[in-house]
């Protein structure tokens, strides 16, 4: 009794200790052999060692994986998709959009991408458009004003020229970074609203912490009014005095004010315009 078994094109054969003979082994050998030959023939297959077989799977599984990361995986109808990455599509263009009050944590991302796109093109200018009521909202103090200081140090750092646009409000400190873009390229939009005032702050606590308090303030606002000052080309006192009281400035009123140097229409641009009668 004898058993045969064929794997990989490689043959078996277990024989029974009785009555196998070594030349029927051989004879059986041969002609598996010659019919796994002649099968490869017929198919022209070339077998490969393991080892390159396994190479080459791996290959066309990166291959397939390359593909699929960059056609986008779309299921359902518009409703249902992920919104696209907006932001990162605007930085790409070079725009740092300020639509928030001036708390720290949109200050750090602000400065983050100034000096990135220095990094990136130091030469290419950098659209900044603002839509901000600055350091605080509904009467409330969200944020230092000294976060306007720092977005106004590093506007005068890094080397790209700014160019500044208000497409809805600029109150406050936003204000003040709206008046520090590249002088000849800072703008608004006709429908928005500009605004001057003092900074703002509330103290507590004793009254020696209240009076170093309140000498903080008065160093803010003597800085706040020097930066405008050099914005707008007015004196130091002339500001003290229109800014009293909050100071709203419609935008062609801000063009003569010295704020910004134009105001964008949807269907030109108007430079220096005058206040419409």
């Amino acid at each position: 009794m004898q058993a045969r078994t064929a794997i990989n094109g490689e043959v078996t054969v277990r024989t029974s200790a009785r009555g196998s003979s070594a030349a029927s082994v051989r004879g059986a050998a041969r002609g598996l052999a010659a019919r796994h030959a002649s099968v490869n023939a017929g198919q022209s297959r070339v077998v490969l060692p393991r080892a390159q077989r396994t190479a080459s799977i791996r290959g066309r599984a990166v291959r397939r994986l390359d593909v699929q990361a960059v056609i986008p995986m779309l299921q359902g109808d518009a409703s249902e998709q992920a919104p696209p990455d907006l932001p990162s599509f605007l930085f790409k263009e070079r725009i740092v959009y300020l639509g928030m009050s001036l708390v720290p944590a949109v200050t750090e991302l602000i400065l983050a991408e100034l000096l990135y796109l220095q990094y990136e093109n130091a030469d290419k200018p950098i659209t900044m458009y603002i839509n901000s009521t600055g350091t605080t909202k509904e009467g409330q103090k969200l944020g230092y004003d000294t976060e306007a200081f720092a977005i106004y140090d590093t506007m005068n750092y890094v080397k790209p020229p700014i160019h500044t646009l208000c497409v809805g409000n600029a109150w406050g400190e936003a204000a003040l970074l709206l008046s520090s873009g590249e002088k000849g390229y800072r703008a608004s939009l006709p429908s928005a609203t500009l605004m001057l005032k003092q900074p703002i702050s509330q103290f507590r606590g004793q009254a020696s912490d209240i009076e170093i308090q309140r000498k903080e303030i008065r160093n803010t606002k003597r800085q706040t009014f020097e930066i405008l000052a050099r914005n707008c080309d007015k004196e130091i006192e002339d500001l003290e005095r229109d800014v009293n009281r909050p100071l709203y400035l419609p935008p062609y009123q801000a063009v003569e004010y010295g704020l910004i140097d134009k105001v964008l229409d949807s269907a030109n641009v108007v430079k220096n315009p005058r206040r419409p009668s």
